[in-house]
């Protein structure tokens, strides 16, 4: 599964970037540049935390593994459904609050593996 996560972590960094690079640079008016930037953001500081539980799992184990799932799916219905709505696609982001809910998940599953982890 640390594959997967990472490898999701590393594209969710990309699209971070390509949010960001689209909201800046296509000419949007600053609503739909706002949203995208949101977008953006949320993208880019979940996609390290996703590389990180990805290698925490060896130490956690499940809890981590959790965490990660839920960041995989967290990211993609917020991030997601944010760029959707600036760029027009859909009238309402009905999939950012399961998404964002996700992602409070995963940063409390995060927080009680390191808690129950393996002690050094």
């Amino acid at each position: 599964m640390a594959r997967l996560w990472i490898a999701l972590g590393a594209l969710y960094g990309l699209l971070g970037v390509a949010m960001a690079a689209y909201g800046a640079h296509a000419g949007l008016d600053d609503r739909a540049a706002s949203l995208l930037g949101r977008a953006s953001e949320i993208a880019l500081w979940h996609a390290p935390a996703l590389l990180f539980a990805a290698l925490w799992r060896e130490r956690a184990g499940r809890l981590a593994d959790a965490a990660s799932l839920a960041f995989a799916l967290g990211v993609p219905l917020f991030s997601g459904a944010v760029a959707a709505l600036a760029l027009g696609l859909v009238r309402h982001a009905a999939a950012a609050p399961f998404g964002g809910s996700l992602l409070m998940l995963g940063w409390a599953l995060l927080a009680i593996s390191a808690a129950r982890g393996k002690q050094d």
